[in-house]
């Protein structure tokens, strides 16, 4: 509990660090746009394939559970795409992302730390905690949306295809049903939900690298702290956000 405890101390102060002795706005430009670019195209080809295959499942799914001919078969295209907007691409994306852009983060800021170029740095007079990761969870938190957004249509076209491909669902139904339930309120909330998680898996990420002490070993632990830590409280921060929006 005390460890606990001094971890999310030092996790506040680190933050807290964002904020001190700052570089020139254009320092930030250039790296921010870089690590955009990174987690971006680096992740675009498992978001594409995760996608997909989700939600061509979940409309397999949703048609199996609706066997009563009573409900009209549109209604997988509302649970399908409400799914997809309020669940399935901002949360799956962002678990799949941890693993992917969490323990990217941890092992460069860790390996860097044992090299000991992060300390070369601060003999510089330079702050590293601004230089070094707030350009990360700026990217972050502007690039996750845009995966999401990704995600998102991708998760409803894989489930316009594989209904049609199945006869499952007719395109028209499907598209019809999607139609009939959207509310601009959910796009809202899968945004919400996209920048709180890449702010989570950045800075927690971040801070787990930041203050690895050893070797190549330690590196490695901490890379699994930050994946497991990350997604952990992307599902805990999951859960209060629906609780405290819907």
């Amino acid at each position: 509990m005390i460890k606990g405890i001094y971890h999310f101390g030092r996790y506040l102060l680190l933050l807290r660090s964002f904020f001190k002795s700052p570089e020139r706005f254009s320092v930030y430009w250039n790296l921010v746009l870089e690590e955009m670019v990174s987690v971006g195209v680096g992740s675009i080809v498992i978001v594409i394939i995760t996608s997909v295959f989700i939600g061509a499942v979940t409309t397999v799914q949703t048609a199996y559970q609706l066997v009563s001919g009573f409900i009209p078969r549109s209604a997988i295209g509302s649970v399908v795409a409400a799914s997809a907007l309020l669940e399935l691409a901002p949360t799956i994306t962002s678990l799949v992302l941890a693993g992917k852009v969490g323990s990217h983060i941890a092992s460069q800021l860790g390996t860097m730390r044992v090299t000991e170029q992060i300390d070369a740095i601060e003999v510089m007079g330079i702050n590293s905690v601004s230089y070094l990761i707030m350009p990360k969870v700026l990217g972050c938190i502007l690039a996750f949306p845009i995966l999401v957004t990704i995600a998102a249509f991708l998760i409803i076209l894989g489930g316009i295809v594989a209904g049609d491909w199945t006869g499952q669902v007719t395109i028209a139904d499907f598209t019809f049903g999607a139609r009939g339930t959207f509310e601009t309120f959910q796009v809202i909330f899968m945004f919400s939900k996209a920048i709180t998680f890449g702010f989570l898996i950045s800075s927690i990420s971040a801070y787990q690298g930041f203050y690895v002490r050893g070797g190549a070993l330690e590196v490695g632990q901490a890379s699994t702290r930050a994946v497991v830590f990350s997604c952990i409280l992307v599902l805990v921060a999951d859960y209060v956000l629906a609780q405290l929006l819907l």
